[in-house]
């Protein structure tokens, strides 16, 4: 996908991402890696008898960084992103081993700064498993780059 300039962002501007199923590796893998040893990622006996789950699922921290790395690799921010500023997230619903999620993404809001070469740009963001059923929802602002002249 082609660069994506602050002015390129408009009401209509809409994005969907590629896809990607959570393995069992990425779970333990990032829950080692981060500390969230617990039983509710690492222990299938706890989660199969004394969650509401009933298996393996995903921390929501995992999701959301899937979600960005998803929305990274259209390539639409490469070379217009000066920052990312913050997120507000909220779960929608588990991610289960297996599930697969992609990204939908649309325009919440933009806006000027006071750099005449720079704007700040937050979007609505949309993750939702192979059902189409949410599973994540944030809103993420960015600084990005105006135009070149």
């Amino acid at each position: 996908m082609a660069i994506q300039w602050w002015e390129d962002y408009d009401a209509d501007w809409t994005l969907t991402t590629g896809r990607r199923t959570v393995t069992e590796f990425d779970i333990l893998s990032f829950v080692t890696l981060v500390g969230m040893n617990e039983a509710l990622f690492m222990d299938a006996e706890y989660i199969a008898n004394d969650t509401p789950f009933g298996r393996r699922i995903a921390p929501g921290a995992l999701v959301f960084s899937y979600a960005e790395g998803l929305v990274i690799q259209t390539g639409h921010l490469h070379g217009s992103a000066i920052a990312f500023l913050g997120a507000e997230l909220k779960m929608q619903g588990p991610v289960y081993l297996g599930d697969t999620i992609e990204v939908n993404v649309s325009l919440a809001k933009r806006r000027e700064t006071s750099k005449p070469d720079r704007g700040l740009v937050t979007t609505r963001n949309r993750v939702t498993n192979q059902s189409g059923n949410a599973v994540l929802e944030y809103l993420a602002t960015r600084m990005l780059r105006r135009r070149p002249a």
